[in-house]
């Protein structure tokens, strides 16, 4: 059963773009990583509320940055040994940059996938 990491960045606004410089540069290094099955990073660029959902209308885009940029890093591993490695990888490498981005702590969901 693949495991599964979601990750979640909150994001300096100020360093939005030095941010998603290093990430596709990340992405290259995590491409290369032993067993990883898919990797996906996403912008949360819109919203939606109840009302767009019942009338099935598109999502909003967000126009205003509040506090921070969100992201969400998605990916999955053939096993949790070769995930675990990865993170010990990533860690070495690209870990302290990315920190340096963030208003705080990235959060971390992992779990194996049912489909």
């Amino acid at each position: 059963m693949p495991f599964t990491e979601l990750c979640i960045y909150q994001v300096k606004p100020q360093k939005v773009e030095e941010f998603e410089a290093l990430m596709q540069e990340a992405k290259a290094f995590l491409e290369e990583q032993p067993g990883l099955l898919t990797v996906r990073l996403v912008k949360r660029s819109y919203h939606i509320d109840m009302e767009q959902i019942k009338e099935g209308l598109p999502p909003l885009p967000i126009k205003r940055i509040v506090k921070s940029v969100k992201y969400l890093l998605y990916w999955e591993f053939d096993t949790k040994e070769n995930y675990g490695l990865a993170q010990k990888n990533l860690y070495n490498s690209y870990w302290k940059s990315i920190e340096k981005c963030l208003i705080m702590p990235h959060d971390k969901y992992l779990g194996e996938s049912l489909f």
